[in-house]
């Protein structure tokens, strides 16, 4: 039966990139999020086609385009300027044949085929596009993971790649995007020892510890390790964690700004919802809530609100280089 909310709201129980909503989904918050949001949207897009067609170099960050970057790049222009701002485009300049190279190899591992054709039913079922985009997912899977060997395939990859390949509709650009992800945003998170994603977790914990040392004694007295949960929402630097509107305002900001975004994030989803997390008076009730609740509420599903109030912390790339050098080695988050 429909919700009340539901029943009378003009948004559709299904998001416009295809993914259902949820049956929890507070289409009252929405509806006053998106009535200020969609003239926002129109705002960025006119001062994004000026940009465009300026013809800047959006290789180059300058402050302007760092500051726009972070409002919102609009959707239609996300698959090219991504490209441009992550280096990726650069990158497939310089190989301009390596995809379709690698998928013209006939020696492809059946155990890394096998993996991705298992994973790809479970991507997005709740997605009533993505059907029709499975091949096209299989095949930027299985060309990474016989270009970069030491990755492979792991799960976390299909819901990156697939949410890549939902914004650009390509799987050449999707491929290359990927790749930079992996290496040069999140590297030796996703190899077999997952080094530096386990040195990650830690990092994060210190910076719970340093900034809201309440929550962290109290995430700790209940003993839910950080491994549990946060590695998802590194691993897949947010997708299939976050609703889809803010993962791609997070994404922008990642192709441009780099790893820093993703502490960024976790840290902000925490100090959002630091009296909730506090109001748990148990390991399970901490744990649905992380796993249910904080991932899907309006203060997450408000990507405006969200990103303003993450630039507002202040969080400097060297103490996030310091943090890293002391926990090196680390695996007990």
């Amino acid at each position: 039966m429909e919700s009340t909310s539901k029943a009378v709201s003009k948004f559709s129980d299904v998001d416009e990139y295809g993914f259902k909503r949820n049956e929890q989904f507070d289409y009252k918050s929405y509806e006053l999020f998106m009535s200020s949001y969609l003239k926002t949207l129109a705002k960025r897009r006119i001062k994004w086609e000026r940009v465009l067609q300026e013809n800047i170099d959006l290789t180059t960050i300058t402050a302007k385009l760092k500051r726009y970057i972070r409002k919102g790049i609009p959707g239609p222009y996300r698959p090219n300027v991504w490209m441009k701002i992550s280096g990726a485009y650069k990158l497939q300049q310089r190989s301009p044949g390596l995809y379709n190279s690698l998928l013209k190899e006939t020696n492809h591992e059946k155990e890394i085929s096998d993996s991705i054709s298992i994973d790809l039913p479970r991507t997005f079922p709740d997605n009533i596009f993505f059907d029709s985009k499975k091949e096209r997912l299989y095949n930027i899977l299985v060309a990474y993971a016989h270009h970069n060997r030491e990755v492979g395939y792991c799960q976390g990859l299909n819901y990156i790649a697939g949410l890549l390949l939902l914004v650009t509709d390509d799987e050449e650009k999707s491929f290359w995007l990927l790749k930079h992800m992996i290496e040069n945003i999140t590297p030796q998170y996703h190899t077999k020892n997952m080094a530096n994603l386990l040195r990650d977790m830690a990092v994060f914990k210190e910076l719970i510890i340093r900034r809201i040392p309440a929550v962290n004694k109290h995430i700790e007295k209940l003993g839910l390790p950080y491994a549990v949960i946060a590695s998802k929402w590194f691993i897949c630097i947010f997708a299939e964690v976050l609703p889809a509107e803010t993962v791609f305002r997070l994404w922008d900001c990642v192709f441009s700004e780099g790893y820093k975004i993703i502490f960024r994030a976790a840290l902000n989803m925490f100090l959002t919802h630091k009296t909730a997390i506090l109001a748990c008076d148990d390991i399970g009730a901490l744990a649905n809530f992380f796993r249910e609740t904080l991932i899907h509420d309006d203060i997450v599903t408000n990507c405006h609100t969200f990103l303003q109030s993450m630039f507002n912390l202040r969080l400097k790339r060297n103490e996030l280089e310091g943090l890293r050098k002391i926990c090196v080695g680390r695996n007990n988050t």
